[in-house]
């Protein structure tokens, strides 16, 4: 048998019939704990790479104000996105994989309500990349003060998954 798609999917659900933005209501819907995975990751150069490692940045240690950042970014996400509900972080982990070229970041949300929580997880990739770039920018300036290798990219969401409250398989949403 195969399922028809509701209706709330062939619409869009920020705008009114008139096209006017608005905030979606999700009041009547069950709270569910949720769980979304983002990762990105930041190219930089192999003496900046070697700088990281060795907690030889001037500023500080680059992984752990990027950490702090990621973390606060995902907390405030729905000050910065328009009509992103507000909603109750139960937990953040926050993971760097540091390679020759790259530093690669993956924050993992989890809550409890009644919308996900895979905005909150690119805002803390996002931050959090942006923080290590502020911390190295020194190092990766070229003499002309430009960063022709620096770059944030594949920015993307792993993974989104929804459960009922004490169901403990988690579904994708």
């Amino acid at each position: 048998m195969s399922e028809e798609p509701s209706d709330s999917a062939d619409e869009l659900t920020h705008t009114t019939e008139s096209g006017d933005v608005r905030m979606v209501d999700v009041g009547s819907k069950p709270d569910t704990s949720r769980r979304a995975v983002a990762r990105g990751e930041i190219r930089l150069s192999r003496s900046t790479i070697g700088a990281v490692e060795a907690d030889e940045v001037g500023k500080g240690d680059v992984l752990a104000t990027a950490r702090i950042g990621a973390i606060q970014a995902v907390k405030h996400t729905w000050e910065t996105i328009p009509m992103c509900h507000q909603i109750p972080i139960t937990n953040v982990d926050t993971e760097f994989a540091v390679d020759d070229d790259r530093i690669e970041l993956t924050v993992a949300v989890e809550t409890t309500g009644k919308t996900g929580c895979e905005m909150e997880a690119l805002e803390g990739v996002t931050t959090g990349l942006n923080v290590v770039w502020d911390m190295v920018k020194a190092a990766e300036k070229d003499a002309d003060g430009q960063y022709p290798g620096t770059r944030i990219s594949d920015v993307e969401v792993v993974t989104k998954e929804k459960r009922a409250i004490g169901d403990e398989r988690a579904g994708k949403d």
